[in-house]
């Protein structure tokens, strides 16, 4: 070959940029009208994919430009590892070689995390089953890895990948991990401290050195923003106690060459305490300067608080939304005097504009009707925004019970500044529960019952229970209708109709003796407030006392003065307070009610008993939840009249006193030694819930603690006394199930009786507390 024709070659070579002429020629191609375009080496890519991605069209002219710009738009695609292209005649031909697609991505030394997190994460960096194989994004899930494991404090760890060609031009991807030893946090110090100790700071942090329960919290494991966090928590402590010049000078990380033990050191700046030298508001005030002022909880000559100071402007704010003024701001302006360390702030109102609520969407409520949420709204539509009423409206609808989670937003809608939207977002849960009910005594005796009931029946908010109790002490056929909305004011109406067997003394006697009762009640509840509800209520009963020659003595008496059937005609009256922010999981707020039921002289009994009832709930911290409840019977006859004995109360079990067998406290009969109930009852609860470890957050799933004292008293003649209050304590899980609300309990006595009957494992399905 000649130096001219082997010049000729190079040239076209490096200007056509990997194009080879079918004709062979050395010479550039000259420019043609494509004929028709030929696609050779496809396997998994359509054909109509890589036409969408090519410059070269059918009935245009063919030039180098072309070739080279369509080589590299394949290319950039990123499914193919060879492009060439070709002509004949007015023929192109596209030459290609696809890229192997990822077969499969698995893992190997895996302990710390679940595969299937993993998995998401690689998803997330771009790298999954079924995409083109990219060595570069490889690397870079790679390092995603990597960075996973430096969250949990595994500086140790070591990826390897491994990639091995499967059949159909795929490849499997193997991450192989080392994870090593976790980096414990070993000590934590600060610099530039002499107001607060090293203990108080470290205190405000989430991270710590390994404890007890460092297992579950992992905060022994150092991860980034978990000191940023804590650097700002450590901030706030000093900014609420009037340190303005406080300030993080610097951080330091130190991991020992071994990497299994951290040391985080922090140099800080405390400055000087300032003092507020005056407070005012400035701004548009709407002429309500001096109820504003009062929501400022700040006086001059205070230590400066940051805390204070977000509370105040809160409080403007809130009370600004009140009277509609949505998109209030309060800014807060220091005037700081450094030589005699005080502040001065001004707090600029800026109420903005008055806004009015166009529309309320209701979403998430998949078998709820809107109008049952919507009746609950204190927010009306076409009204002025009140902030308060939009707090209300949420507690109220959280009230319901049918939901688990509600969300309340505030939309501007685009092209009105004075109007927004209010989206009520919420999220269903089932309302249908089966109550079920076991224990497991020290004598090994199970107890079962069951129930059935339907809240929120068709999504109306009316709610129906069917309940077929067929335990052996409690035997039950009801039909409850409850319709919250009887009238368009919100007067409530409970219709009750129910046929029940009762065996009290079947766990301690062999006796056939049982008393049958069939009636109906209605009652109505009238809502006199937000949160109070007076109820009115009339009802007709019968009762039936099957004895036998086993039956206590107490019993036979009362048979011998009334006789075998008691007929009742009671009234009742009630009152009810609701301030808690949610029926299904509350977390705040308190619970009030009291009942009062008299035995008219329409029937066989003249009696009266009251019972009342209180709970309270506070949240110390984020899923921590002190709950307390309180409840109380008393009841006695009058008009010579004994009190029912049918009345009496039971106290034990779940629900009551836990780890002892149900309805076992109380008086006992003399001759017998059973349980009777009496005619006065006590009992308290107190309960600590949190999130259960490894769950995060999750509301629907907790564990508790408790501390529980009770017992039943009566004044009967032919009975034991009740020896004082019993007491237990214990431990248990708490799930929002499918089927209602289920409740696990191990509880232990903390005095014991020779008399008590002990259940120390209970569970029950539909119960409070």
């Amino acid at each position: 070959m000649n130096f001219q024709a082997l010049t000729s070659r190079l040239a076209g070579a490096l200007s056509f940029v990997g194009i080879t002429l079918a004709t062979g020629a050395a010479q550039a191609v000259e420019p043609f009208v494509v004929q028709d375009i030929r696609i050779e080496g496809l396997q998994r890519v359509e054909p109509g994919t890589l036409f969408a991605y090519l410059p070269i069209k059918q009935g245009e002219a063919f030039t180098d430009d072309k070739a080279s710009e369509s080589i590299r738009a394949l290319y950039a695609t990123g499914f193919f590892n060879d492009v060439r292209i070709s002509t004949e005649g007015n023929v192109v031909t596209v030459h290609v070689k696809e890229r192997p697609a990822v077969g499969t991505i698995d893992f190997a030394g895996i302990h710390e995390f679940d595969k299937e997190n993993l998995t998401k994460a690689l998803r997330a960096v771009g790298l999954s089953q079924g995409r083109s194989y990219d060595k570069a994004l490889v690397d870079k899930a790679e390092q995603e890895l990597k960075r996973q494991y430096l969250t949990r404090g595994y500086y140790a760890a070591e990826v390897t990948t491994t990639i091995t060609p499967i059949d159909r031009n795929r490849v499997a991807i193997l991450f192989a991990v080392a994870e090593g030893p976790s980096a414990k946090i070993r000590q934590i110090n600060f610099i530039g401290n002499s107001v607060f100790s090293t203990d108080t700071l470290r205190d405000e942090m989430q991270l710590s050195t390994p404890n007890w329960f460092s297992w579950y919290t992992k905060n022994d494991l150092y991860a980034k923003d978990k000191l940023t966090g804590d650097l700002e928590h450590v901030r706030s402590y000093y900014l609420n106690r009037g340190y303005l010049e406080f300030n993080v000078e610097s951080t330091q990380v130190s991991l020992t060459p071994d990497k299994k033990d951290m040391y985080l050191t922090v140099t800080l700046h405390e400055g000087e305490p300032y003092t507020i030298s005056s407070i005012k508001l400035a701004g548009n005030l709407l002429d309500r300067e001096n109820e504003l002022t009062r929501l400022v909880n700040i006086k001059a000559g205070e230590r400066f608080s940051a805390e204070k100071l977000q509370a105040a402007t809160k409080a403007v704010v809130d009370k600004l939304g009140e009277y509609g003024y949505a998109f209030a701001t309060v800014n807060a302006l220091p005037k700081i005097d450094q030589q005699h360390h005080t502040v001065g702030l001004t707090l600029q109102v800026d109420p903005s504009r008055r806004v009015y609520v166009r529309h309320i969407n209701v979403t998430g409520n998949t078998r709820t009707r809107d109008e049952v949420v919507r009746r609950e709204m204190r927010q009306l539509e076409s009204s002025w925004f009140d902030s308060n009423r939009l707090m209300l409206s949420k507690d109220r609808v959280n009230r319901l019970g049918y939901f688990t989670d509600v969300d309340v937003i505030t939309v501007p809608v685009e092209g009105s500044p004075d109007q927004v939207d209010v989206d009520v977002k919420v999220n269903e849960k089932p309302t249908g529960a089966i109550t079920l009910g076991a224990g497991f005594s020290s004598t090994d005796k199970v107890v079962l019952s069951a129930g059935i009931s339907q809240d929120n029946v068709f999504g109306s908010g009316t709610s129906l229970a069917v309940n077929l109790n067929t335990a052996k002490t409690y035997r039950t056929l009801s039909l409850t209708q409850t319709d919250p909305y009887f009238t368009v004011d919100g007067i409530k109406r409970i219709t009750d109709v129910y046929y029940r067997t009762s065996y009290p003394l079947y766990y301690y006697t062999d006796t056939s003796f049982r008393v049958i009762t069939m009636g109906a009640d209605l009652k109505f509840g009238i809502p006199f407030s937000e949160a109070d509800t007076v109820y009115f209520g009339l009802g007709i009963e019968q009762n039936r006392l099957r004895t036998d020659s086993s039956t206590p003595q107490s019993y036979k008496d009362y048979v011998a003065e009334f006789g075998n059937v008691v007929n009742n005609v009671p009234i009742t009256a009630g009152w009810a307070r609701d301030n808690r922010d949610s029926a299904l999981v509350p977390s705040r707020g308190y619970f009030v009610q009291a009942n009062s039921e008299i035995g008219t002289p329409a029937g066989g009994t003249q009696y009266y008993k009251t019972d009342v009832q209180a709970q309270y709930y506070y949240s110390f911290s984020r899923g921590f939840i002190l709950g307390l409840n309180l409840q109380g019977g008393y009841g006695n006859g009058f008009a010579g009249k004994a009190y029912p004995i049918f009345k009496n109360y039971y106290a034990g079990g779940i629900g009551s006193v836990r780890g002892y067998e149900s309805g076992s406290l109380g008086p006992t009969d003399k001759t017998t030694g059973d349980p009777i109930g009496g005619s006065r009852m006590v009992v308290a609860n107190v309960e600590m819930t949190f999130p259960l470890p490894g769950t995060g957050w999750d509301r629907t799933l907790r564990v508790f603690t408790f501390l529980d004292a009770g017992n039943v008293w009566g004044n009967e003649g032919n009975s034991n006394g009740a020896n004082g209050l019993r007491y237990s304590y214990g431990a248990g899980l708490e799930w929002i199930s499918p089927i209602g609300p289920l409740k696990l309990s191990l509880g232990f006595p903390v005095v014991r009786h020779a008399t008590d009957k002990y259940q120390k494992f209970q569970f029950q399905v539909g119960t409070s507390f």
